[in-house]
């Protein structure tokens, strides 16, 4: 089994907050890792309040956890059973109860708005991404990777075709029952259009007006489904960087699907051969690369830059006033535009990198390195 990253933060935090969540997309292996952390303790309980039995348990949730307060109780997809987070709230707050509590949920801290509201000071929110490309450089190439996405039942499926009857099942389960669980009622078969026409238009600037329009719906209807599936981690809306410069910037945001293997299954792509031809090729590879450097950088917040005037950059990171700039390309033999040029100049960045597939890193001009993301990951990553 491979040891996913969090663990030691998730033990820091079981220290020093009452609540600690993990949230992140279904079946990225938050169960996994928190079965593992509750394995290590000897007074841990662990629920799933998807089994029935699980949650009868909890019919007099408030006096259980009493009966267990000197346990760590871990509460998993927390999103079913909101009504909870009074209990955990009150119960939390009682100098009696000497336990812990470790929540997993599928969906975001702001669609979990109770725990949010309720359980704000309390709770420690911590991302699990599917997986990295350190946690999995040993046992595949990057173009396995990339074509298979980080979901584990995917990347580690021993052939191409199981791990892409996976995503067909992974997808179907998602609009079918996941999305009703978390009290979405919404139609199968509208998401799932909207889902393959993002899939076409990934890495592009999202112009909600004109997916409303191809779908028959109102634009607030457009702006709610992709804010369901940006909140349930389906999806990144990555925002423009609005910095105090003197330009007319582009204020749309660009739309991507987070994980490559489920871009690949919505567009029928089942082999590398067939991805590399296709034209999703390259903000495909932005996505591998994209989600690793976010991951790699925490607590900086992304973004994307663009001019009407054509000044450009794939990814922005800002954190206390500094800024690292990135362009992604696919060739061994990389060249970037004026617009890169341009924005460098207008955004003053302290590091700028482009990753590519190049055979290793080296200088290019004006302090902008190329690097291959293996070698970017491993080096930054430390």
């Amino acid at each position: 089994m491979i040891a996913r990253f969090l663990e030691a933060d998730i033990e820091k935090s079981l220290v020093n907050y009452p609540v600690t969540a993990i949230i992140g997309a279904r079946q990225v292996g938050k169960s996994t890792l928190a079965k593992k952390v509750v394995g290590q303790r000897q007074n841990s309980l662990y629920i799933d309040l998807e089994k029935p039995s699980d949650r009868a348990l909890l019919s007099d949730a408030e006096t259980y956890f009493y009966l267990h307060r000197d346990k760590l109780i871990c509460l998993d997809e927390i999103q079913l059973a909101p009504e909870l987070f009074p209990i955990i709230r009150s119960i939390v707050d009682d100098e009696k109860f000497s336990g812990k509590f470790l929540v997993l949920g599928s969906a975001s801290p702001e669609l979990l708005r109770q725990s949010s509201e309720t359980l704000a000071g309390r709770i420690a929110y911590y991302y699990l991404h599917s997986f990295l490309w350190d946690e999995v450089k040993e046992l595949v190439d990057m173009k396995v990777y990339q074509l298979k996405g980080g979901f584990p039942r995917s990347l580690l499926a021993d052939t191409d075709g199981l791990a892409f009857e996976w995503l067909a099942n992974f997808k179907t389960t998602f609009l079918e029952r996941d999305l009703r669980t978390f009290g979405f009622n919404l139609p199968p078969a509208t998401l799932h259009r909207l889902w393959i026409m993002l899939a076409h238009q990934n890495g592009q600037l999202l112009n909600r007006s004109q997916l409303a329009r191809s779908l028959g719906v109102s634009e607030t209807t457009i702006r709610k489904y992709i804010d369901i599936l940006h909140k349930t981690f389906m999806l990144r809306v990555l925002e423009p960087y609005h910095a105090n410069v003197k330009k007319r910037l582009v204020k749309m945001p660009k739309i991507f699907i987070r994980d490559t293997g489920i871009l690949h299954s919505l567009l029928g792509i089942d082999s590398f051969e067939s991805l590399f031809s296709h034209p999703v090729y390259g903000s495909s590879w932005e996505v591998t690369a994209m989600e690793n450097i976010i991951a790699t950088y925490k607590n900086w917040q992304p973004y994307f830059y663009r001019t009407t005037a054509g000044s450009e950059v794939d990814l922005l990171l800002v954190k206390a006033g500094k800024t690292i700039v990135f362009e992604f390309k696919t060739s061994n033999s990389p060249k970037l535009t004026k617009g890169f040029w341009l924005a460098l100049e207008d955004l003053k960045a302290e590091e700028a990198y482009v990753i590519a597939p190049v055979r290793e890193k080296f200088p290019m001009r004006n302090g902008v390195w190329a690097f291959p993301i293996e070698v970017f990951l491993a080096e930054k990553g430390t």
